[in-house]
Order: structure tokens, then C-alpha cells, then sequence
């Protein structure tokens, strides 16, 4: 089971947690694992490379686990696109939680 978790504060997405594998097929085989990291991926090429923050954020990797945290200190304008990306992953990780319920899960916290 993948499980995805949102860490939030009010209104605002702090950052997330990716862990686990979701066993829906062998590794390197597995469909949903493999949207799962693309959209990860996505967003922190988003934030870091197309935004251009100063201060990249670091995308932590280890074997079946993906953090990754906002900086504080963010402009009002730049926050306000890490949101809109990071409410997008947030919004395709439930629909894909509503098309595998076996496969992952993901909170808010």
C-alpha cells in the first residue's frame, strides 16, 4: 500500500510524504507507483526549476519513501502557485486512491 500524506496548516500544504510500494504489480512494472513518482517528480521540477526558487526544495529519497518540504519566506506570489501545484498533485493522488482503495491512501494532516 502506497500511503500519501499531506501535511498542512489552515489552508496551506506544507509539504508531503510518499511511502510504501502499492503492490498492485512487480517492481518496475507497476503502473500506479509509476504515476505516483512521476507527479512527484513533476511538481518539484515545477517548483524548482520553472518557478526557479532561490532556495531549491530538496525532494528526499529513499527506498519506497518521497518527502518533500516547502522553504518558508516564500513571496506571496510564489507561495500561491506552490499551492495551486501542490493542491493539483493533492487532487490526482485522491482520484487515484478512489480508482485503486486497495493500492493507496491518502491523508491529510
Amino acid at each position: 500500500m502506497t500511503t500519501v500524506t499531506f501535511e498542512s496548516e489552515g489552508n496551506r500544504i506544507l509539504g508531503f510524504t510518499v511511502s510504501g510500494h502499492s503492490g498492485l504489480a512487480d517492481a518496475g512494472e507497476d503502473i500506479l507507483c509509476a504515476a505516483v513518482t512521476s507527479a512527484v517528480r513533476l511538481i518539484e521540477c515545477a517548483i524548482n526549476d520553472v518557478l526557479g526558487l532561490g532556495a531549491p526544495v530538496r525532494l528526499r529519497e529513499e527506498d519506497a519513501f518521497l518527502s518533500l518540504k516547502l522553504p518558508g519566506g516564500l513571496s506571496d506570489d510564489i507561495d500561491q502557485l506552490c499551492q495551486t501545484l501542490l493542491a493539483a498533485m493533492m487532487l490526482h493522488f485522491v482520484q487515484l486512491a478512489e480508482e485503486y482503495p486497495d493500492n493507496i491512501i491518502v491523508m491529510e494532516v
